[in-house]
């Protein structure tokens, strides 16, 4: 009785664990299933919450830029008519960029498209600005509002392209890219919003650190104009002439400087021992603001034009290049300038008296130029 009873109870015992087992892979199985059959539905449900609230904040900063814009034409340019219309336009405005299919002559396209866009960026903001014409201040700053407004435009529509076109045909991986760039693409178009605050006070801005070095140099020197929107001064430092550019401030330039170093090396007949650069640089996360670095080459941002001609009127003269960089985030570089980096500037101008007595001996010339917006920096 004892044997048959263990018997039946081991029975009763096995069955409900046969079932467990059965139940678990069974809903383990309609979990694969459904991982596979719906599991990409919500993941993309899911991007395009995150993509839509993402785009919307885009469209605020779109429609906040354009209007800060509008405004400041109105109230600070002064403009005759609503300059609304003409500011809707604008924001539409396309460069094209030469063939690059021969690539024999197109750096010279492209700094010729360049200078055809700024030529008329510039002319285009003129005829928008009324009594403001005859402060170029006004000018320059209504032409980087502008551009800031047109940024958000672009970037706005781009993203909304790719939303709607992952939307549309329902690719799964076209709107996970989408979602997982978001987050730097707002960092720096919230960046971009507020450099416009900064813009129209007309403070310098972290990128402008080149300038304020060079334009120390410059106090009390004689200034002229060497090329679009660029000076140029000459002075000594030990035994050292100087030759010392920078964008012509206090607007919102950056200037020339690659037309303006080929100009003293090829024009002037300057025959420099070095060319020293200084400028802003973007930098990494983890380091700190006001960072200073030394390194070698044309330290220069932009679309290349610039950097280039420097690079080839140095190497055809066998010219060393020397870059000071000072490290800031994207939004330090096009924000009202941080304590931090302007504090930097007297150990820049350290570091720029060392490695001219390093690389130089007395009697020497040296180009030393200061690279960056000149918003609010004089010489």
């Amino acid at each position: 009785m004892e044997d048959g009873l263990f018997s039946i109870t081991s029975v009763q015992l096995q069955v409900p664990a046969d079932v467990n087992t059965i139940l678990y892979v069974v809903f383990f199985m309609g979990l694969i299933v459904f991982q596979f059959a719906f599991g990409t539905r919500i993941q993309v449900y899911f991007a395009l919450n995150d993509i839509g609230r993402g785009l919307t904040k885009l469209k605020i900063m779109k429609d906040k830029s354009r209007k800060e814009a509008i405004d400041y034409l109105v109230n600070v340019g002064k403009s005759p008519n609503d300059p609304t219309q003409r500011v809707d336009q604008f924001l539409d405005y396309v460069t094209i960029m030469p063939v690059g299919i021969d690539p024999q002559g197109l750096v010279n396209k492209i700094d010729h498209v360049v200078t055809t866009n700024n030529e008329r960026v510039r002319s285009e903001v003129t005829a928008l600005v009324g009594q403001g014409q005859n402060n170029p201040v006004t000018v320059s700053i209504s032409e980087n509002l502008l551009e800031v407004a047109t940024s958000l435009n672009i970037i706005h529509k781009v993203v909304r392209h790719y939303y709607l076109l992952g939307k549309k045909t329902n690719s799964y991986f076209t709107l996970i890219q989408l979602q997982m760039l978001m987050p730097m693409i707002i960092q720096e178009s919230d960046a971009l919003l507020n450099a416009v605050d900064s813009f129209k006070v007309g403070q310098p801005v972290g990128d402008g650190i080149g300038p304020v070095v060079v334009s120390k140099l410059m106090v009390g020197k004689e200034k002229r104009v060497i090329a679009k929107d660029t000076v140029i001064a000459t002075t000594e430092y030990k035994g050292r002439t100087l030759h010392v550019l920078k964008a012509d401030g206090p607007m919102a330039y950056v200037g020339q400087p690659g037309v303006a170093i080929k100009k003293v090396i090829e024009e002037m007949g300057v025959k420099p021992s070095a060319i020293i650069m200084i400028d802003a640089a973007l930098k990494l996360e983890g380091e700190k603001t006001g960072e200073i670095a030394e390194g070698v080459g044309a330290a220069i941002g932009g679309i290349g034009v610039e950097k280039f001609q420097i690079e080839d009127v140095a190497t055809k003269n066998k010219v060393p290049l020397y870059a000071i960089l000072v490290k800031q985030s994207i939004l330090e570089a096009i924000t009202v300038m941080r304590k931090e980096i302007a504090e930097a500037s007297e150990k820049v101008t350290q570091v720029l008296q060392r490695v001219i007595e390093e690389k130089t001996k007395e009697g020497d010339e040296v180009v030393v130029a200061g690279i960056g917006n000149t918003l609010g920096v004089a010489q």
